[in-house]
């Protein structure tokens, strides 16, 4: 094996659940996100960019991702569905958890990408403004629509009576 190679599969180690996440939460297909997530290793290994530190490193990961997934929803042939056989092979997540994913599939993919670069990747405004190629302050609103609207939805469930904007 070739240093290439070998580089070319650390990477794949080390950013693959990264890259596989992102790419899940932009649209909430397994179909989509594997594709997806061919697409970033593949760039990856025809370009082989040089990265100065981690951090830009899974700067890089994460900007290609989300540009590979909003090409994704472009493509006037891709459909929001998931095969039946692939949703019978899906383990049932905890009530709990399962509700929040409810509610979280309800959210634009932009809003939901936003929650998941903040809240499971640990990412701040500013870091997801330069990933996904918008300003700060447009990051603040998106995560601040994304609460809104879960808020409403958990008021909803609750039978309390919300005045959120939809």
């Amino acid at each position: 094996m070739n240093a290439r190679e070998t580089r070319g599969e650390e990477m794949v180690d080390r950013y693959a659940n990264l890259v596989y996440r992102l790419a899940f939460a932009r649209t909430r297909s397994r179909d989509a996100a594997d594709e997806i997530f061919q697409e970033v290793f593949l760039r990856y290994v025809s370009r082989q960019p040089a990265f100065d530190s981690e951090a830009h490193a899974k700067a890089w990961f994460c900007r290609v991702t989300v540009n590979c997934a909003n090409s994704y929803w472009r493509n006037p042939f891709r459909r929001r569905t998931e095969p039946l056989d692939a949703a019978a092979e899906l383990a049932a997540p905890e009530p709990e958890e399962a509700r929040l994913d409810g509610y979280l599939d309800k959210l634009p993919p932009e809003l939901r990408a936003a929650v998941h670069l903040y809240y499971y990747e640990g990412y701040s405004t500013l870091e997801i403004a330069e990933l996904v190629g918008k300003s700060e302050s447009a990051v603040r609103m998106r995560l601040m629509r994304a609460r809104r609207l879960l808020r409403g939805y958990l008021e909803d469930e609750e039978g309390g009576t919300s005045h959120v904007s939809r």
